[in-house]
């Protein structure tokens, strides 16, 4: 299996000497790696990008098949949160945990592990006579999923030297993850229309047996040295990860007024400190706290979690922006999402060349920057008209939030010894999770508070409705505008030709 190699690369900075974990050496500096992927590999990165598709469609497949999952299996309109919930928890939870189990029990073992698991909770949810067995089997796929998704994508870094190859992989994976959120809501809407909501995790079955009948021909082990696994970091930091998802995505639903959202958001941010005293006494931590402070590492997953969170929101932002003020149905709603995922696409085959002309850090910052200006340009929308505005603006943004997503991958995994891959791309998951969970709920909670603070001054309904998504909007430009600006400065400032 090819290490990490410390060679020329336009696709990561220089990385910061650290006396406590030197960088890898590898390939003489003259040998640059062929940006040719050989057979082998073709099917290997088929295979390993096929489990993250199926993880992404998992996300999204059985939204529009909630009002009809919820009457036959006896699911009130509180329950049906937990549909969604059961399966977001566990994964968003456990992902630093099993990438850690990935680096010393093997990847090629936890990989398989996590997909037998996820394919036979996915038959489970889709013959569940009761909605306790199908939420058990939902919450299994969410287990399943943790360890697929940062022990999939360690073996694509592993499989693949650090340049031209691994931001190549990375950039396919990111595009197909893309697509799967968005393919998800086509294909669950045509399903549950056609043979019911079973079909929708009977397809992520379907999905799941193929792949493993592929996958251990094809995978090699690959682990790195086995060290005590550290408890309490385990206990920690999979509370707080609990508690913070499970109250940003309760938040999403029904508010952040109710206790419960409230005391899972302190009480998981707590345990998230705690895991940082923890790690900084363990011996052999879960997560060494100087890999956080490599500037590559840290602020790679800080864009990662921003541009996922911000587009996230201004999907949500724009569904209401059609539907409550414009007007349209959702089949039109469907179709302009439909043309941002053909975009994203676009935006994740464009990404390797530019990373490879500027580095992967500079094209993650000018990549959030595009997004904020063009999240801006929906500013200018009115209440009677924009529809065009927002298929173009929403569609450019959507291309340069997936080279963020790719860039993010190549820079916050860069200049790391195969070690400790599982760690980084734990990180890299873990971000990716925070931002699904956290966009929607805080920027919507902003969207809604201001139009009800217009509507009490006297301001027509759809005035501060358009008023509320506006402060939203101008939130979330904010937002990516300096996270753009503070990775320009603090990664991205390197010339290619700096970076190893």
């Amino acid at each position: 299996m090819p290490t990490t190699a410390s060679v020329p690369d336009t696709t990561a900075p220089a990385p910061v000497p650290d006396h406590d974990h030197p960088a890898p050496s590898g390939r003489p500096a003259d040998s640059r790696p062929s940006q040719r992927f050989t057979p082998r590999e073709i099917l290997l990165l088929v295979v390993l990008c096929a489990s993250q598709f199926l993880v992404a469609l998992d996300f999204s497949v059985l939204n529009v098949a909630l009002p009809v999952l919820g009457p036959d299996l006896g699911l009130g309109e509180a329950g049906l949160q937990w549909a969604v919930t059961a399966f977001a928890l566990p994964t968003g939870s456990f992902l630093l945990l099993f990438g850690r189990l990935g680096d010393q029990l093997g990847r090629r073992r936890t990989f398989l592990t996590g997909l037998a698991l996820f394919t036979g909770a996915s038959v489970l949810a889709a013959v569940a006579p009761t909605a306790p067995l199908f939420l058990a089997g939902r919450a299994l796929q969410g287990l399943g999923a943790a360890a697929l998704v940062p022990t999939g994508m360690a073996l694509i870094t592993t499989s693949f030297a650090e340049g031209p190859k691994r931001t190549k992989a990375l950039s396919i994976n990111g595009s197909l993850m893309a697509l799967g959120f968005t393919v998800g809501m086509v294909v669950g809407g045509i399903l549950t229309d056609t043979l019911g909501w079973r079909s929708t995790m009977g397809l992520l079955g379907v999905g799941g047996v193929l792949v493993l009948l592929a996958a251990p021909r094809l995978l090699s082990e690959s682990r790195g040295p086995r060290t005590r696994l550290d408890v309490p970091g385990a206990l920690t930091v999979t509370g707080g990860l609990f508690g913070v998802v499970y109250g940003l995505s309760t938040a999403a639903e029904e508010g952040f007024s109710r206790p419960d959202v409230l005391i899972a958001i302190v009480a998981g941010l707590a345990l998230l400190v705690l895991f940082v005293r923890v790690e900084a006494r363990s011996a052999e931590p879960l997560l060494p706290l100087w890999m956080l402070r490599r500037p590559t590492v840290a602020f790679g997953n800080l864009a990662g979690l921003v541009t996922v969170s911000m587009m996230t929101a201004v999907v949500f932002l724009m569904t209401l922006y059609l539907q409550d003020l414009l007007g349209v149905s959702a089949l039109v709603s469907g179709l302009v999402f439909g043309v941002q995922g053909l975009a994203s696409v676009a935006g994740g085959a464009v990404a390797p060349r530019v990373a490879r002309r500027i580095g992967a850090p500079r094209t993650l910052a000018l990549a959030l920057i595009g997004q904020g200006a063009l999240t801006a340009a929906l500013l200018g929308l009115g209440t009677g008209s924009g529809l065009w505005l927002v298929v173009v603006a929403i569609s450019l943004a959507s291309g340069l939030h997936l080279v963020a997503v790719v860039t993010y991958g190549v820079t916050a995994t860069s200049g790391l010894d195969d070690t400790d891959q599982g760690r980084a791309t734990s990180l890299v998951t873990s971000a990716m999770q925070l931002g699904l969970a956290l966009g929607i709920p805080l920027l919507s909670a902003l969207s809604v508070g201001w139009a009800g603070v217009l509507r009490s001054d006297g301001t027509s309904a759809d005035a501060a409705t358009l008023g509320g998504i506006k402060l939203g909007l101008g939130a979330d430009v904010v937002v990516l505008l300096a996270t753009g600006a503070l990775v320009a400065l603090t990664v991205g400032r390197r010339r290619p030709a700096e970076q190893p």
